[in-house]
């Protein structure tokens, strides 16, 4: 089974579910504010798909100074996330837990 590592500002905390991962991220670590557009959420996997579906890939690299391959890690964690997470379950843990995302 895939090994998931949150990677947030040097934690290296290890889950062995995608979704638990994702409620880590969302609940241990501060919010973040969007450079592009000032939006604020969750740090990690809905930092990343949130820049990446909301803003081009040129908006990304000119916000956070981004090199390609910092941009092509953060699509591939995306795509690697999406085709193993059950966000509905994710959502709907952070809905009942602790608010909205």
């Amino acid at each position: 089974m895939a090994s998931w590592e949150c990677a947030i500002d040097g934690d290296d905390e290890q889950f062995e579910r995608v979704e638990d991962l994702i409620v880590h991220q969302s609940t241990a670590h501060e919010r973040i504010e969007c450079k592009v557009c000032g939006t604020v959420l969750p740090d990690g996997y809905f930092a990343i798909r949130h820049a990446f579906d909301e803003h081009s890939r040129a908006e990304y690299v000119r916000a956070y100074d981004a090199t390609a391959k910092e941009v092509r890690r953060r699509e591939n964690a995306k795509e690697n996330i999406e085709e193993e997470a059950d966000i509905r379950e994710v959502i709907d843990r952070l809905e009942g837990g602790s608010g909205a995302i």
